[in-house]
């Protein structure tokens, strides 16, 4: 009989090694499509990155960047110079800007009368090209859309003229019934510009609103025809509120294209119209602080009116979104 000490002790357990799953060779050849389509989409998209990266973002931070720091000229001609930390100082400077604050409020209200105004006619437009009666409809859809494809500079020229008290064809049908009118004059400026922005954007917004209604299923319509639904009353109960997300879409793009209004008033500045301040909107206004050289205080004007944009853009939407949930 063996003593506890020569009792034969047991090894431990060898791990077992792992079995890796053997793909089959039509599942090899779906990884490898796979990764070819990731590396086509990544070529593809390379180009749109670093062209936003380099001509959008790279500025926004440099812009940013140029904000917190002022430039002090010395000498006889400015030649020597040294830059220093500002902290909020620009910022300070840009709400203490009386012209920068007004051109803001400026472009706001023309905002709250304009976009309304476009929008309402954009959809009217798009929901008379998709009844049944319209006719010559590619035809319709093209001249709205003409407006659109003139360049905004081109267009503010002509409208120039058309406006002009001693050239335009509108003033003289009117002094003629009594009422005596100059649309480049200072208190009438404002709706010029918002006349031109009309004109020119009422098309390109009227064809993401007919797209929309093109995507309404064709049953839906064929049962609100059942239910006695037509005419007026089908656009207003049934085709408007299908197309809201293109309102949504449409009204987003309105208000930063509003606060970025330049080419319009710009160009009425450049026609020496008396009635057309140089710092009309906050981009001219931002622009001249650019040439008069205090590009840091431009700086911060400039992220000022990004930060505005963002907020009235982002508000209305989430506003949109809430309002959507709560319907």
């Amino acid at each position: 009989m063996s003593s506890p000490s020569s009792a034969p002790t047991a090894s431990p357990p060898r791990p077992v090694p792992a079995l890796t799953p053997r793909l089959s060779p039509a599942g090899r050849r779906r990884r490898g499509t796979g990764r070819r389509t990731a590396l086509t989409a990544t070529g593809f998209l390379a180009p749109f990155a670093v062209l936003f990266l380099t001509m959008m973002i790279a500025p926004i931070c440099y812009a940013v960047y140029q904000s917190f720091f002022t430039v002090h000229r010395a000498g006889l001609f400015g030649g020597t110079q040294s830059t220093e930390f500002a902290g909020l100082s620009n910022y300070a400077a840009a709400f203490g800007d009386h012209d920068f604050i007004a051109s803001i409020i400026r472009v706001v209200l023309l905002g709250c009368v304009q976009v309304p105004v476009m929008l309402g006619l954009a959809l009217l437009l798009a929901l008379l090209l998709d009844s049944r009666s319209a006719r010559l409809r590619k035809t319709f859809r093209l001249a709205f859309f003409l407006p659109y494809a003139l360049p905004g500079a081109i267009a503010a020229v002509m409208w120039s003229f058309l406006l002009a008290k001693s050239l335009s064809p509108f003033t003289g049908p009117l002094s003629h019934i009594g009422i005596d009118v100059d649309f480049l004059s200072p208190s009438w400026v404002p709706v010029s510009i918002g006349n031109m922005i009309t004109w020119g954007w009422t098309g390109y917004n009227m064809l993401i609103i007919y797209s929309a209604l093109q995507t309404i299923p064709a049953e839906v319509m064929e049962a609100a025809a059942l239910d006695g639904c037509t005419g007026w009353r089908l656009a207003w109960q049934v085709k408007i509120p299908l197309v809201r997300p293109a309102l949504v879409l449409t009204t987003v793009f309105s208000i930063i294209g509003t606060a970025q209004l330049y080419t319009e008033p710009a160009v009425l500045v450049g026609a020496r119209i008396q009635g057309v301040s140089p710092k009309f909107s906050p981009i001219m206004n931002t622009t001249l602080g650019m040439d008069l050289g205090d590009q840091n205080l431009a700086a911060a004007e400039s992220v000022v009116l990004a930060l505005i944009t963002l907020v009235l853009s982002f508000g209305f939407l989430k506003y949109t979104q809430r309002k959507g949930a709560m319907a």
